[in-house]
């Protein structure tokens, strides 16, 4: 379904805040299945001042972190479903810990970089929820800028205990 969930209903979901948080905004969910998120990439990020001064490239492992927690994001909408929020406006009426608090752990991440990711350019982030083994669930992730694929790979996070 198309959303728009912000600053604000993202941070009702994540346990995550700046410097940390890397959604700018959530465009469609598919309720407990998958999401798509954005990531505007600018030069004031922290890691640009170490990576690289001179030629600065967005680290693969912030658009790993990026991708974990659109996965959460995905994640936690089974968790809202289940407690009868179908509508994300619904949100605003949510302590953030009722949410966050479920947000579990990234275990294990197979992810292959095909193009550097620089400031100024835009990041459309795609999670696909997969099978889960009891605690554990594997997620198929994609990041592309401009349509062109820049990440592309599966994660497996858990369940927060």
């Amino acid at each position: 379904m198309k959303v728009f969930l912000g600053y604000e209903e993202i941070c009702k979901m994540l346990p995550h805040r700046y410097p940390f948080l890397m959604l700018d905004y959530v465009s469609d969910i598919v309720i407990g299945k998958e999401a798509i998120g954005i990531k505007n990439v600018t030069i004031n990020e922290p890691f640009f001042s170490g990576h690289f001064p001179q030629k600065p490239i967005m680290p693969g492992v912030m658009i790993v972190e990026a991708l974990a927690q659109l996965t959460a994001i995905a994640y936690c909408s089974k968790i809202l479903e289940k407690n009868g929020i179908t509508n994300f406006d619904e949100l605003k009426n949510i302590d953030p810990e009722e949410i966050a608090s479920h947000v579990g752990y990234l275990v294990e991440a197979n992810v292959k970089f095909k193009k550097p990711v620089i400031p100024g350019e835009q990041l459309r982030l795609k999670v696909v929820l997969g099978k889960s083994f009891g605690q554990l669930t594997q997620v198929k992730v994609c990041a592309t800028v401009n349509n062109t694929i820049v990440a592309l790979g599966k994660l497996i996070v858990s369940e927060k205990e």
